[in-house]
C-alpha cells in the first residue's frame, strides 16, 4: 500500500500554483493555512495508537518475567525503529501538507478529494503500522520459545548458583576486614540465596541456635551444681573483664599487643592445671593439686611452639610414632620403655602398642578381654568405655579396630606428658585425676571401666573412688581391672584384693570371672554392676550408704565426690533402665527414654527434635564441610564439637576416619546423657575456663553459636585465645553464629595472622572458616 509520500497528485498541483503565484493575498492565505494545517498534524501526531506503546504488550511483559537482559534490548530496537518510522512518515505528511497549502486557491472540489486522500492515506499508514507491530509482536512471542544465547546462559547460570554446595566460601583479603565485609554484606546474602547453607525442609527455623531451650524443661550443669554460685562468689570468677588491657583493643584488633606465656610449664601449659600460685597453697592429699584450678582472670598470652615442632604425622601412622620435638619429653621411655609404652627412635617417639599389663601389644590384651566374657562383644553392645589411669593410651587407640572408643584420662603428673603423647598419637584423652571432685560426666554413661595398673586406691576412703566409678558406669556395665592384686600374692596385693573383694560386694558388683593372660603374665578380674535395686534393699549392713534423694547423680561440674550410691531406675521409660541398641544402630535412632511429651532444644517433641539435628548436621557436613571448604580430610583425626547439643555434628562425621570429644556447657541445656546414648562421648565445661587439655592437640574445632553465648557471661578475647592455644598449627575453625559475633571473632582471629574465610547465610548468620598459622609473636609477657 502506497504511503502518504508517494502520492502523485502534488506534482499538477504545484504547477497550476505556479501560474497564480503573483496574488500576495494568495500568499498569506496559504502561510496561515499552512501553518495551521502543520498545528493539527502536531496534535495528531502525538497520539499513539495502543498498538504502538510496546512496552505494555503481553509479548513484552513476559519477556521482561522471564530474561535478565534482552528484554530491554528488544524494548529499545521496536522503540528505534518506530521513531524512524514515524520521522519518515512526518517528513512526507509535512511535504503532501505543503503541496496542499499551496494549491488553496485551485479547484475546491480537487482541495476535497485531496483532504479524503490524505485521510485514506493517514489511515492505511496507521494500519500498516499496526501490521508491523504485530509482525514484532510474534516475532518477539516466537524468541521466547527458542531464548537467544545470552538467556540461555543466565538461565544456565541461575541452575547452577541453585545447585551449589551449602555454603560458598568467599575469600576476605582486604586490609580492612570490617568495612570491607559491611560493603559486601548485601552481596553475599544474595549470593547466599542461591549458592547455600540451605537445610532440609523444615530444619532451619527450629534449629538457629539453643535460645529457645532455655525455655524449656531441661536442666544445666550450672543448676545441678549446687555449690556453682558459691564457688564463684569466693573465687570471683572473670565475668566481664578477662584479658586485661587487651580487651579495650578488641574493635581495633590489629593494635593487640600480643605476648607468649611467660610461665613455668612453658610450651605446654595448661593454665587451670599449672596456677603455680593457687597449687602452692594446697594439700597435696587427695591429688587436690592435681584438679583443675583455673586463674581468677584467663590468659591472652600465646603459648609459645617447641623448637623444631613439625606438623603432625597422619592416622594411622602417628599411633606407632610422632615428631620427637612437637613432645620433646624423654623420661617415660627411659621409665616405660621396657614395657613397650614409647622409645626414643632418631627423631621420632616410637610406641610398639604396650603397656605395662600388655607389653606384647594392646590388641592380643583386648582380645583376651572379650574371651574372657562372652557378653562384651566390642563394637556392638560394648561401645563407650572410660579407660582410668591410661598411660599413652595404646589400650584406646587400638580399640578403634574393634569399633569402640574410649575416653581416656590420666593426670598431669610426674609421668612427663602422657596424656600429650595420647593426643599427637590421635587418641582420645584428657588431663585429670581421680581425686576430690566427680569426675565431668553424667552418671550411667559408659557401658565398661577399665583399669590397667591405674595406681588408684580404690579400696581407701571408704571406697570413695570406686563409687565414682560406680556413678558413671551403666547399669550392667563391666569393670575390668588389670593390676597385681588379682593375681600377685605379695602382702600388700593380698591385703589390697581382701579389701576390694569386701567393698565389691557391698556394692552389689557381681565378680564375674578372674582370668589370667599367659602370654603377658597378667590377670584381670571382670565385676559388673547390677541392673535392680533388689540387692541394695537386701543388705545387711548399709555401707556404702544410698545417697540422699535430693542429690542429683548427673550433676558433675565441680561437686565433691560422696561416699554413698544412687539408687538405680525403676521405671522401664526411665534413663538407663535398658541397654542402648547396639552400635551402629544407637547412632541413628533417638534413645528410648526420650518423651514426646517434652519440648527439645529447638522446639519440637524430643524425638522428632533429635531427627531433625541428625538430618540437620548430615545435610551440613555432606553438602558443605565435606567439600566447600577445601579441607583435605585425611590430615583430621582429632575434632571437638565446642558446643553440642545432641550430638548430630559427630554424628555424621561416623564415616571419617575421626574422633570427636563433644563438649556439653554448663549453662546449656544437659543433653551429654544422650550423647553418650548414642555411642559417643563428651564432657562438661564452662568456656570462661580453660579446657584440660595440653597445646597443639586438637586438628579441628567446631564452634555452631558459641560465642554470641558465652558473651553472656564472659568475654570473647580469652576464649578465641583458648582456641588458639588448643589448635596445632595448620589446625582449622569452623564458627557458625551471628554476623556481628563473627565479624568480632575475624578480627581477633586476623589480629594472630591466621587465614581467614566467611560467608553469611541468607537468614544473616555467619560462617567462618579458618586455619592457624604458624605465626608467634617474639615477646614474652611479664612474669605473673
Amino acid at each position: 500500500m502506497a504511503g502518504l509520500g508517494r502520492n502523485p497528485r502534488p506534482g499538477k498541483l504545484r504547477s497550476s500554483s505556479a501560474a497564480s503565484s503573483s496574488s500576495c493575498y494568495y500568499v498569506t492565505t496559504l502561510v496561515f493555512v499552512a501553518l495551521c494545517i502543520a498545528g493539527v498534524w502536531m496534535l495528531t501526531s502525538s497520539s499513539i495508537s495502543p498498538s504502538q506503546a510496546t512496552i505494555a504488550t503481553p509479548s513484552t511483559i513476559r519477556n521482561f518475567s522471564s530474561k535478565k537482559s534482552s528484554p530491554k534490548i528488544v524494548a529499545t530496537r521496536v522503540t528505534e525503529e518506530e521513531e524512524d518510522d514515524e520521522d519518515k512518515k512526518g517528513a512526507d505528511l509535512a511535504k503532501d501538507r505543503e503541496t496542499i497549502g499551496s494549491s488553496a486557491g485551485a479547484d475546491g472540489e480537487e482541495e476535497e478529494r485531496n483532504e479524503r486522500n490524505q485521510e485514506e492515506e493517514e489511515e492505511a499508514g496507521v494500519k500498516e503500522q499496526e501490521s508491523k507491530v504485530a509482525g514484532e509482536e510474534a516475532q518477539r512471542e516466537h524468541d521466547e520459545q527458542l531464548p537467544t544465547n545470552e538467556a540461555e546462559e543466565s538461565q544456565q547460570e541461575e541452575v547452577k548458583q541453585q545447585t551449589q554446595t551449602e555454603e560458598k566460601i568467599q575469600q576476605v583479603t582486604d586490609e580492612n576486614p570490617q568495612e570491607q565485609m559491611e560493603g559486601k554484606k548485601e552481596e553475599e546474602e544474595k549470593e547466599s540465596r542461591n549458592a547455600g547453607d540451605s537445610l532440609p525442609e523444615g530444619g532451619r527455623s527450629e534449629m538457629p541456635n539453643e535460645s529457645n531451650g532455655k525455655k524449656r524443661p531441661w536442666t544445666t550443669q550450672a543448676d545441678q551444681s549446687l555449690n556453682e554460685e558459691e564457688r564463684r562468689e569466693e573465687e570471683e570468677l572473670p565475668s566481664g573483664n578477662a584479658g586485661g588491657g587487651l580487651e579495650e583493643n578488641v574493635e581495633n584488633s590489629s593494635e593487640l599487643d600480643w605476648k607468649l606465656c611467660n610461665v613455668t610449664a612453658g610450651t605446654d601449659y595448661i593454665p587451670c592445671l599449672d596456677n603455680e600460685k593457687a597449687i602452692k597453697k594446697l594439700d597435696h592429699k587427695h591429688f587436690v593439686h592435681r584438679e583443675r584450678h583455673c586463674p581468677e582472670e584467663s590468659p591472652t598470652c600465646l603459648v609459645p611452639l617447641p623448637k623444631g615442632y613439625k606438623r603432625s604425622i597422619e592416622w594411622p601412622k602417628s599411633r606407632e610414632k610422632i615428631w620427637y620435638y612437637n613432645v620433646p619429653h624423654t623420661k617415660l621411655a627411659e621409665v616405660k620403655g621396657h614395657q613397650n609404652w614409647v622409645k626414643v627412635t632418631g627423631e621420632h617417639l616410637t610406641f610398639p602398642g604396650g603397656g605395662t599389663q600388655f607389653i606384647h601389644g594392646a590388641l592380643h590384651y583386648i582380645d583376651f578381654i572379650q574371651q574372657s566374657v562372652r557378653g562384651i562383644s566390642w563394637g556392638k553392645h560394648t561401645r563407650v568405655i572410660l579407660d582410668v589411669g591410661c598411660g599413652v593410651a595404646s589400650f584406646g587407640g587400638y580399640l578403634f579396630d574393634r569399633d569402640v572408643i574410649a575416653m581416656s584420662f590420666a593426670p598431669k603428673d610426674e609421668h612427663e606428658a602422657q596424656v600429650q603423647f595420647a593426643l599427637e598419637r590421635g587418641i582420645p584423652a584428657i588431663s585429670a585425676v581421680m581425686g576430690s571432685q566427680r569426675l565431668q560426666f553424667p552418671s550411667k554413661v559408659f557401658d565398661m571401666v577399665h583399669c590397667a595398673r591405674c595406681r588408684v586406691p580404690w579400696h581407701a576412703d571408704g571406697g570413695t573412688l570406686l563409687l565414682e566409678l560406680n556413678r558413671v558406669l551403666r547399669p550392667g556395665g563391666f569393670f575390668v581391672w588389670s593390676a597385681t592384686p588379682v593375681y600377685q600374692k605379695l602382702e600388700e596385693d593380698v591385703e589390697i584384693w581382701k579389701a576390694m573383694t569386701s567393698l565389691t560386694k557391698s556394692m552389689c558388683w557381681d565378680l564375674v570371672t578372674i582370668k589370667k593372660d599367659k602370654l603377658n603374665g597378667v590377670g584381670a578380674a571382670i565385676y559388673r554392676k547390677p541392673t535392680s535395686n533388689e540387692c541394695y534393699d537386701t543388705r545387711k549392713d548399709q555401707k556404702p550408704p544410698m545417697c540422699n534423694e535430693d542429690d542429683d547423680p548427673d550433676a558433675a561440674w565441680y561437686i565433691p565426690l560422696k561416699t554413698c550410691m544412687h539408687r538405680l531406675p525403676t521405671d522401664a521409660s526411665a534413663r538407663s533402665s535398658k541397654w542402648p541398641k547396639e552400635w551402629p544402630e544407637r547412632l541413628r535412632v533417638p534413645p528410648y527414654w526420650l518423651n514426646s511429651s517434652q519440648i527439645g532444644i529447638y522446639g519440637k517433641p524430643t524425638p522428632e527434635d533429635f531427627r531433625a539435628d541428625y538430618e540437620n548436621w548430615k545435610h551440613i557436613v555432606t553438602k558443605s564441610y565435606l567439600g566447600g571448604f577445601g579441607i583435605n580430610w585425611s590430615k583430621v583425626r582429632n575434632v571437638m564439637d565446642m558446643r553440642a547439643v545432641y550430638g548430630g555434628f559427630a554424628a555424621a562425621l561416623k564415616d571419617l576416619k575421626v574422633w570427636v570429644m563433644n563438649v556439653v556447657n554448663v549453662d546449656a541445656p544437659d543433653t551429654l546423657p544422650i550423647i553418650y546414648e548414642r555411642g559417643l562421648f563428651g564432657i562438661y565445661h564452662d568456656w570462661c575456663e580453660s579446657f584440660s587439655t595440653y597445646p597443639r592437640t586438637y586438628d579441628l574445632l567446631h564452634a555452631d553459636h558459641l560465642f554470641s553465648q558465652i558473651k553472656e557471661r564472659c568475654t570473647i578475647l580469652p576464649v578465641v585465645v583458648e582456641v588458639d592455644r588448643i589448635l596445632r598449627p595448620g589446625g582449622k575453625l569452623i564458627v557458625r553464629d551471628e554476623s556481628a559475633t563473627v565479624s568480632e571473632v575475624e578480627n581477633l582471629l586476623k589480629s594472630l595472622h591466621w587465614e581467614v574465610r566467611l560467608t553469611f547465610t541468607k537468614d544473616k548468620k555467619g560462617i567462618l572458616y579458618a586455619e592457624k598459622s604458624d605465626w608467634r609473636p617474639e615477646q614474652f609477657a611479664d612474669s605473673s
